[in-house]
């Protein structure tokens, strides 16, 4: 096998983002494929290092992933919140408790109009489940829900006083709520609590006003600076798992996933360690 020149190899390292790492797919990047053999199968073929999965079937949908050397990065859970209440459902408990030491995180997302005040102690409730199996918990900014940004996220994160709590960095809902000029200070400010980031294509400018086909695409589409999302990370010090959000994509998932993996390559380097030695990089 022939090496690169020392001048090559310096080049790559300075392309490269020194966190470069492997991606792990949304389960909604999936939805054409009907059995969860196939959804893994496909996974480990294209090279991603596992799924971000909703609940259900989660047994079955271990036991592909088991089976193919995968992994359940986290498992997508959502509470339905009043004015009134803000209730934890059996179904999470026993969701969780199904998850015990995977080292699954916990997606945490709050849907209503309600307070903080109510909550917390759900948050509180979620993060004692999810320890007693060994867990995270990593709130998650979604647009018009009660977590919807960053800074609200992190709020709540404080006000819970859980050391298994964190955040989640979603680049298309930042994207749909905030300046695109404030990234590297949203990440700076949640580095010290980032348990996952999410990702994907999107386009740049004006993203507020932009609609999900403009914020969620393939790896590789839109005017949005991928590389610079990936440079920040590492400047943070950000050492943790990356998903690759598929949400209303309407391309087979053979087809866009093989896309955000080739563009993967590319951005983290990887492409050319395998055009060079032939081997494909998990």
């Amino acid at each position: 096998m022939k090496l690169p020149s020392v001048f090559t190899a310096f080049a790559m390292l300075l392309a490269t983002p020194l966190g470069a790492r492997d991606l792990h797919a949304f389960d909604n990047g999936l939805n054409d494929i009907g059995k969860l053999e196939d959804k893994a199968a496909l996974l480990a073929k294209l090279g991603y290092a596992g799924i971000a999965w909703r609940p259900g079937q989660t047994a079955e949908m271990l036991a592909a992933l088991d089976k193919n050397r995968l992994k359940m990065v986290a498992t997508y859970v959502m509470l339905t919140a009043d004015m009134k209440s803000c209730a934890v459902p059996p179904s999470v408990i026993a969701e969780i408790d199904a998850l015990k030491g995977r080292d699954t995180i916990v997606w945490l997302t709050v849907n209503g109009k309600t307070t903080d005040e109510l909550v917390v102690p759900a948050v509180r409730e979620v993060a004692d489940v999810a320890a007693r199996n060994g867990l995270k918990v990593a709130l998650y900014p979604h647009l018009n829900f009660h977590t919807d940004t960053m800074d609200t996220t992190l709020r709540i994160m404080r006000k819970a006083e859980r050391p298994n709590v964190g955040v989640c960095f979603n680049l298309c809902h930042f994207l749909k709520l905030e300046e695109e000029a404030d990234l590297e200070k949203t990440l700076r400010e949640a580095a010290p609590h980032l348990m996952l980031v999410s990702i994907n294509g999107a386009d740049g400018g004006e993203t507020r006003a932009m609609g999900w086909d403009k914020l969620i695409r393939p790896l590789g589409e839109g005017s949005f600076d991928q590389s610079k999302l990936l440079r920040l990370l590492d400047g943070v010090g950000y050492k943790g798992p990356l998903a690759l959000q598929c949400f209303n994509i309407k391309r087979p998932a053979a087809d866009h996933l093989a896309k955000s993996m080739d563009a993967w390559r590319v951005l983290t380097g990887q492409s050319e360690i395998r055009h060079r030695d032939g081997a494909t990089n998990r």
